[in-house]
């Protein structure tokens, strides 16, 4: 049970505090709820392209990392298609260190046509890197894109298209951060051994007078039921074969979220799991395999992803993959294999909730889904999954009308 305490600031700041009396550090997680699905269909990877621009300094503090170092701590931040999360750890008596640098790109970022024009340059080498120059790594431009019509995942967190990065002005990037970097959009969470009137008392001292400007009403068109099968075929300089089968899912908050997350670790959970037994060890069609779910906020996907050995025809592997999928809906799953995957679960969720850091993180995640306090329930959620339930949702879920296919074919 991870204890936690929650104030809100008039200014709506939401401030989430797991005290520890063990550590001598403190880990703070600011977590903003503006991802890739709040941006606009023509003006794509402005969320991550603002992970960069938050480091580029404020009003206060013109360099973000050099005060933060000398005060001993590590930072970092992610951007994904629901929330950007900034976060660092430090020494206690440092706390100040890191509440004054985060209120103060809060309230006070300086942005300049310099700066602008620098980490777009940044942006679009990442673009140019991981989705142009890198085998398989435009892949997400393709599933996303058939997989919705509606909702704005139907883009990568990257953007849709370098162009886009490369086109966003001054305006642009200023209206954005008034529009998502305030007060009630975001949730700080701090863990550490203070007391909670300390804390209190030094949030309120550093975010209290920030003025709150933002737009935070945030409604997403919900995404009609798929129209498949669909697919998409690419030839490309890649080094073997691949295959990609995608099914949407639920949402986020939905029970069935955990019945999905089983799913995937049955299928693609590791060496034991069901696809790479039987497509790698045993067939040897795979060089690698794998199933995994996006876990996002709202609709998500499941996905199979399978790199083909030399010489193995794409339509073998795509027939072994739903001849796995057609046993999940027909045959029970075996309370030993139920339970040992449960059992993964569990030890995966509390090792991963041992540091300070990832408990901060991982409460800031929770609270923004909607309920913080599903960071002790989520163990109890998963342990109530039954083999009929799996078996519910694999039947509804894995069906061809229902399924979007991306294979790479080696140039």
């Amino acid at each position: 049970m991870i204890a936690y305490r929650k104030y809100t600031l008039k200014n709506g700041l939401t401030l989430i505090y797991h005290r520890d009396k063990s550590t001598p550090v403190c880990a703070v997680s600011l977590l903003y709820k503006v991802g890739s699905r709040d941006e606009s269909p023509h003006q794509t990877g402005l969320a991550h392209l603002f992970e960069h621009l938050m480091f580029s300094g404020s009003e206060h503090a013109p360099d973000y990392d050099i005060p933060m170092q000398n005060a001993g701590g590590e930072n970092n931040a992610f951007t994904n298609n629901d929330h950007t999360n900034f976060y660092c750890i430090l020494p206690t008596e440092n706390l100040d260190t890191a509440l004054w640098l985060e209120s103060d790109r809060m309230a006070n970022l300086k942005l300049n046509q310099k700066k602008l024009s620098n980490q777009i340059s940044v942006v679009i080498e990442e673009f140019k890197e991981t989705c142009l120059n890198e085998s398989y790594g435009d892949a997400w431009h393709y599933i996303s894109e058939m997989a919705y019509t509606k909702h704005p995942y139907r883009w990568p967190v990257i953007g849709l298209q370098k162009e886009h990065i490369a086109s966003v002005t001054l305006e642009d990037a200023q209206a954005f951060y008034k529009a998502n970097y305030n007060p009630s959009n975001a949730i700080l969470t701090i863990a550490g051994p203070l007391p909670f009137s300390e804390i209190v008392s030094k949030v309120n001292y550093w975010f209290g007078d920030i003025t709150d400007e933002g737009q935070n009403q945030k409604i997403y068109p919900k995404e009609d039921k798929l129209r498949g099968p669909l697919e998409k075929t690419i030839k490309a300089d890649v080094p073997s074969d691949a295959i990609y089968l995608v099914f949407p899912m639920s949402d986020r908050q939905s029970p069935e979220y955990y019945c999905f997350d089983i799913l995937s670790d049955i299928l693609g959970g590791g060496r034991s799991s069901r696809l790479y037994r039987h497509l790698v060890k045993e067939k040897e069609l795979c060089s690698y395999i794998d199933a995994y779910i996006t876990g996002t906020e709202d609709q998500g996907l499941f996905v199979i992803e399978a790199k083909l050995n030399e010489g193995v025809a794409v339509n073998e592997v795509e027939e072994h993959l739903w001849q796995e999928l057609h046993r999940l809906k027909s045959e029970p799953i075996s309370k030993n294999e139920l339970l040992k995957l449960k059992n993964k679960v569990e030890s995966s969720i509390v090792f991963s909730e041992i540091s300070v850091m990832q408990k901060a993180i991982n409460l800031a995640i929770f609270e923004s889904i909607g309920d913080a306090d599903l960071i002790n329930s989520e163990v109890a959620m998963y342990r109530s999954v039954q083999a009929e339930d799996l078996k519910k949702v694999a039947h509804s879920t894995f069906h061809l009308d229902n399924s979007v296919k991306l294979v790479y074919l080696k140039a």
